[in-house]
């Protein structure tokens, strides 16, 4: 834990979990809480810049939202099943359900807007 020049607390350890193909329904489809899924690649620029707020949003919701992170390269099946046609992108699964998707970088503001919207 570190605290910021104006005094907040800024958790510096990310809750996020890195899944891969054969993990995808385990760690999205299992779950009790809504899960956040971050797909990414390491040659996308837009993705460098939405994955500090994505460590935010695991930090920040932790208790309420499961937050996973998968790269699209290694993993076309999870890719395949979520409909991903670019990247940065988002979907947010509740009871084993798609509920909201984006895809493209996301500013922190109207990523917490988009969750939200769907978690209480």
């Amino acid at each position: 834990m570190m605290i910021s020049n104006d005094g907040e607390e800024i958790n510096t350890v990310s809750s996020v979990t890195v899944i891969s193909d054969q993990k995808f329904d385990q760690e999205v489809f299992e779950v009790e809480k809504p899960v956040l899924v971050y797909f990414w690649a390491s040659w996308c620029g837009p993705c460098r810049l939405v994955s500090p707020s994505i460590d935010w949003v695991a930090n920040t919701y932790g208790e309420r939202l499961k937050v996973v992170k998968l790269e699209v390269d290694p993993n076309p099946n999870s890719v395949a099943k979520c409909d991903v046609e670019g990247v940065p992108a988002l979907r947010l699964f509740k009871d084993k359900k798609l509920i909201a998707s984006h895809e493209g970088a996301i500013g922190k503001p109207q990523l917490q807007s988009f969750i939200d919207t769907y978690v209480s």
